[in-house]
C-alpha cells in the first residue's frame, strides 16, 4: 500500500498527466475501493483533483469518481461548491445520473439562498 489515495489511485487507474510509477504491488480494485470507503474527504478530494482537474479528464472510472464524490458529500453535506463539482460530474456521464445531478445543483442553490 502507497502512503496516499492517490498513489494508489495512480498505480491502479494511470495517470494522464504523469507517467505510472513502477511498482511491485498487487492492486485491485475491490481493495482500492474499500481504502476509498474509509478515506477522509480531504484525501478523496486530492485524488480526483489531482488525476481528474479538469472533471472531463483523467483515468479514473466512473464508479470511482461518483463513488468518490458521493463520499465526500456523505462527509460534508452543506457543501454548496461540491455538490455542484459532484453534479458536474454527474452531468459529463450520464444521463443517467443527470436527475441526481440536478437534485444536487437544487439543494446547492436551496443552501446559498439561505
Amino acid at each position: 500500500m502507497h502512503s496516499t489515495l492517490t498513489e494508489d489511485a495512480r498505480c491502479l487507474c494511470g495517470d494522464e498527466y504523469r507517467p505510472t510509477p513502477e511498482c511491485g504491488l498487487d492492486h485491485r480494485e475491490h481493495c482500492f475501493v474499500e481504502e476509498l470507503t474509509f478515506t477522509d474527504a480531504d484525501s478523496i478530494l486530492a485524488m480526483l483533483r489531482e488525476l481528474s482537474p479538469h472533471v472531463v479528464d483523467g483515468r479514473l472510472p466512473v464508479r470511482v469518481r461518483n463513488l468518490s464524490y458521493r463520499l465526500v458529500l456523505l462527509q460534508r453535506p452543506d457543501g454548496p461548491a461540491l455538490m455542484r463539482e459532484a453534479a458536474q460530474n454527474l452531468w459529463l456521464h450520464g444521463p443517467d445520473w443527470d436527475d441526481i445531478a440536478a437534485g444536487l445543483a437544487k439543494r446547492a442553490d436551496a443552501l446559498e439562498a439561505d
